[in-house]
Formats: structure tokens, sequence, C-alpha cells
């Protein structure tokens, strides 16, 4: 009788975590700030978005990408791959010079690691193993500012200089010269610079609080049968995060899904602008974000209220008692298949040191209506017949040793 409880409570905790959350979010106004997600916690985190200038990757002393604020509407130049002509560089050659983009799929491919130099905006120096600047920028800011940008190395930081153009007696200000290192900001991606300030800022959480980011990014938009670069509003995912688009109704297999590295696959198509000038959301469509502990989450989206007010609305749904397959610290690991299934299912596990190995199938009520004793020490896949269960969902629990999961069967 205790057994029996005991799984009725554990199978109790698996509904409540497999429940929809209706999440509501807000970028505020004119989307003036950016929203960090995270699933497992439910949890947000707001930063003014028009905060930073420019972010560095900072978790690593050898790899390095550095990013424009494209959703604060900040434009970037190359005006030039001579070190010197950052002292001369004249505002009415703007036509001459090259507009650069971050890289709305690869968060390592910031707009200034786009330029012409071998690294983007520098060479790398084999005698001193620096990556060294070569390469002159300008901002373009909304407001009609302009500052010129050098980033002058690379060596577990970020050295660079950059001055801001007076347009009343037509020169350049005074150099300011700054160093970001890696070490700011542990435990996050990037570190963000204020130019204009003249500061570091906050402006994202740590990597492991936050899945996905709510934020305006320039990407390349259908128009007359090509493309062109636009700004959108919508979603980025974190770099570990992968992301499945799937049209159905909302009872999708989190296993039959292509889960995607690129960080814009959520992206911006999943509201459309109607003719009111109001925003419908794309009803069929369903994305399958599995985070870095491999979770799966089931998002839908159901409101978004446009610049007005930023107020966005989703649910989201824990659907990874549902993945096929599950691994226990002790090497072992168990799946099965088809999932709804007819007649019969496959077993499939691993087991290399337990010698009890169990699957059981529970109804509903948590009245157990299968068990079986499997085999042990080694690798099997076993039918299993269930033509004698009625249509409907079960729980299918498998046992090794002292670790046990549960996942979700239907029945057809």
């Amino acid at each position: 009788m205790k057994t029996k409880l005991l799984f009725i409570a554990l199978f109790s905790i698996t509904l409540i975590s497999n429940a929809q959350q209706a999440v509501n979010l807000s970028m505020g106004a004119d989307y003036a700030n950016e929203v960090f997600y995270d699933f497992s916690e439910n949890e947000s985190y707001s930063y003014t978005a028009a905060d930073w200038d420019i972010a560095f990757l900072r978790t690593s002393a050898y790899a390095f990408a550095t990013r424009i604020n494209d959703g604060a509407g900040i434009e970037l130049f190359e005006v030039s791959t001579t070190p010197s002509d950052y002292a001369t560089v004249d505002i009415a050659n703007e036509a001459n010079w090259t507009q650069l983009y971050n890289s709305d799929t690869d968060w390592m491919l910031g707009a200034f690691d786009q330029g012409t130099a071998s690294y983007g905006w520098g060479e790398y120096n084999p005698t001193t193993h620096v990556v060294e600047g070569t390469t002159t920028f300008v901002l373009k800011y909304e407001d009609g500012t302009y500052r010129k940008f050098f980033i002058e190395d690379f060596y577990s930081g970020y050295t660079f200089k950059y001055s801001t153009w007076d347009a009343t007696n037509q020169t350049w200000s005074t150099d300011v010269t700054e160093t970001v290192a890696n070490t700011s900001n542990p435990n996050r991606i990037f570190n963000y610079y204020n130019l204009a300030d003249e500061a570091e800022v906050m402006a994202e959480p740590e990597a492991t609080a936050w899945d996905l980011k709510f934020t305006r990014f320039t990407t390349d938009y259908p128009y007359n049968g090509t493309t062109m670069k636009y700004t959108v509003t919508g979603v980025l995912h974190h770099p570990d995060v992968t992301v499945a688009e799937n049209t159905e109704n909302g009872a999708g297999d989190p296993n039959a899904q292509t889960y995607m590295t690129e960080i814009n696959t959520i992206g911006y198509d999943w509201k459309v602008l109607n003719a009111s000038y109001q925003y419908d959301i794309v009803s069929d469509m369903y994305y399958y974000v599995k985070d870095v502990d491999n979770n799966v989450y089931r998002l839908h989206f159901t409101s978004f209220e446009g610049s007005s007010t930023g107020n966005l609305s989703f649910n989201a749904e824990d659907v990874t008692s549902q993945l096929s397959v599950t691994n226990f610290d002790n090497g072992d690991s168990f799946g099965f298949y088809p999932n709804p299934a007819q007649g019969q299912i496959e077993i499939l596990y691993e087991n290399q040191i337990s010698t009890d190995v169990n699957v059981a199938i529970y109804s509903m009520t948590g009245q157990k209506v299968l068990e079986k004793e499997l085999k042990n020490d080694g690798f099997y896949n076993q039918k299993l017949d269930i033509s004698h269960l009625n249509t409907g969902n079960y729980v299918i629990k498998f046992s090794t040793g002292n670790q046990s999961t549960t996942k979700k069967l239907i029945v057809q």
C-alpha cells in the first residue's frame, strides 16, 4: 500500500511538472527593455535595451566575439583596415563605408567579427600570440551621433579606443582608451560597455539563468522576392539551448523534432501584423526548447501587443517526461517507442551493473496494469505486448537498481 501511495505521489508531481504554465512578460513601451527568461525556474530578468553599445564575449581567453547593439538602432561601419586611418576619419565619406551586421544565427559572430581583416577587426601576431587591431569602425546612432572605434588588441580581454564627433566644431573629441577584461561580470557570456558613459554595464543574467532573450535584432527580412536587412522584435535563444519549430495543434512528440542550434529558430515570425495594425499569433506554430540539462519545454505564444506596451504572453509546458531516452547516473539508460502506441511497444535499455531491472505500466489512477522483469547486464531491445490495455493515457515506470524514471505512454 505504501508503495502504491508513493507512486501516486510521484505521478502527481509529474502531472504538475507537465501542466501548462501561462507566462506574461513585457519589453515595455517602444521595446525599452530586453527580457531574459528561464523555463526551469519560470523566472525573467529585464534590462534597459539602450544601456549598452557593444557586447564583448568574455567566456574564453582564446575565443572572442564583439556585437553591436543593433536593437537600439546603432549602425556599425567598417572605414579602413589601415590602422593610421583612424586619425583621419571623415564622416563626409560615409557613403564609402561598409555597413556590418551581427549574425542572428550565431552569438559568436558579432558585427565587428564580420570585418575584412582575418579576425574581423584585426590580425594575429605570431610573435606576441595576440590579435592586434587593424580596422577602424564608426558607430552611427539614431540621433545622428558618430563615434569612431578601434579595438587595439585582445588578450584575455579587449583594449580599445574611441572618440565622438563634435558636429559644432567639426572635430573629434579626445580619445578614450579602455580595457574590458574577461574577468568582469563572472558567470556571464558577454560584458557590455556604454561609450557615452565610459563604463561597463550589466545587461544580462548569469549564463545558467536564462534560456530565451526577448529583444530587437537585425535579420534578412523577405521583401519583393529578395531580402533586406531589417530590425525585428522577437526571440533569440541561449548558445547552449537548441530549439525545434513544429506546425501542430499542441500535441506534438518532442522525440520527433529536429532541434536547431541557430539562435533565431524562434525568431520573429510567430506573429503577423494584420490590416488593423494589431498582431495576430500564428496559432499552429509551436516550439520545443531543449535546455542545457536536456529538459524540453513546449512553447506556444498566445499574445503580442506590439510597441505600444511591449507586452506578450505564451504557454510553456514541461514535456521532458515524454522524451524517449533517460540516462541514469550509473550509466544505465532507458527508452521506448512508439508513443502513441498500438498493440505493442519496443523497450530499449542498457544495463551496466544493476541486478534488478523492471518495467511497469500504471493507469491514471495509479493501478499497476502490467509489470515485467527485464534481462540485466548489457544492451537490449525487447517488445512489450500492450494489446490488452484500453485506449488512454498511462505511465510507464522503469527501475534499475535504486534508480527509476517515469514517462507518459499514450495507447491508441
